[in-house]
């Protein structure tokens, strides 16, 4: 069995002490994903953003807030792990200054610099030796053509292609892509029936393949 460690939520990133920048993800796709692999027997490793899901009580838990955090943790714990199922939708800017004080009204405009924030997929693919990687694509326009720039600039093994309908809802619609750009498969329905499916993808592809080779 594998040891996995998985992203999901997603992450804030503030502009002063009480607003910050962050999107709609509510972790129920990694929850799902989490259920699945500890189903089939194996060790998962969560790093999540803040969510109000529950995660199962036999995965290991590090809550992280920034994208920054994300980074740091997923960075501690990826060379412990064979693989890493990156669910998550971290923030991918952050305002380059962040005010010490709540920003108040002023009858004007408030211009807001933004920076990017480290990508941590990239950040891991750098890094990995034998373990596998699949990464999320959640994109709005040529979905297949983007999520396979993803795949490779990320040194990725697989993709999921979804689009932001999957954003806080329980079902959800998800391509697997491999790195031929092959569809492993097309699958609609709850993020559970979802996340079965794709972990079914990833055992047959990627955990069978690398034990076959003796990694």
């Amino acid at each position: 069995m594998s040891r996995i460690l998985l992203t999901s939520g997603p992450t804030r990133q503030y502009l002063d002490p009480v607003r910050y920048l962050s999107n709609g993800s509510s972790g129920r796709m990694g929850k799902a994903l989490a259920e699945a692999a500890l189903e089939a027997g194996h060790e998962v490793v969560i790093v999540s953003g803040p969510v109000e899901v529950r995660y199962p009580e036999a995965a290991r838990v590090l809550p992280v807030i920034s994208t920054e955090e994300m980074l740091a943790a997923c960075l501690s714990v990826f060379p412990e792990c064979d693989g890493l199922i990156a669910a998550a939708a971290p923030c991918d800017y952050r305002p380059k200054v962040i005010a010490s004080q709540k920003l108040h009204k002023t009858g004007g405009t408030l211009d807001v610099q933004f920076v990017e924030t480290p990508d941590i997929v990239t950040r891991l693919g750098a890094i990995k030796n034998s373990q596998w990687m699949v990464a999320f694509a959640l994109e709005t326009e040529d979905l297949r053509m983007r999520a396979m720039q993803k795949l490779e600039r990320k040194r990725c093994d697989l993709i999921v292609v979804n689009g932001p309908a999957a954003m806080h809802a329980s079902n959800t619609k998800v391509e697997v892509i491999d790195a031929q750009g092959e569809v492993l498969a097309a699958v609609a329905g709850s993020k559970r029936q979802v996340a079965n499916a794709i972990l079914r993808v990833i055992e047959t592809r990627l955990m069978r393949d690398r034990l076959m080779r003796g990694n």
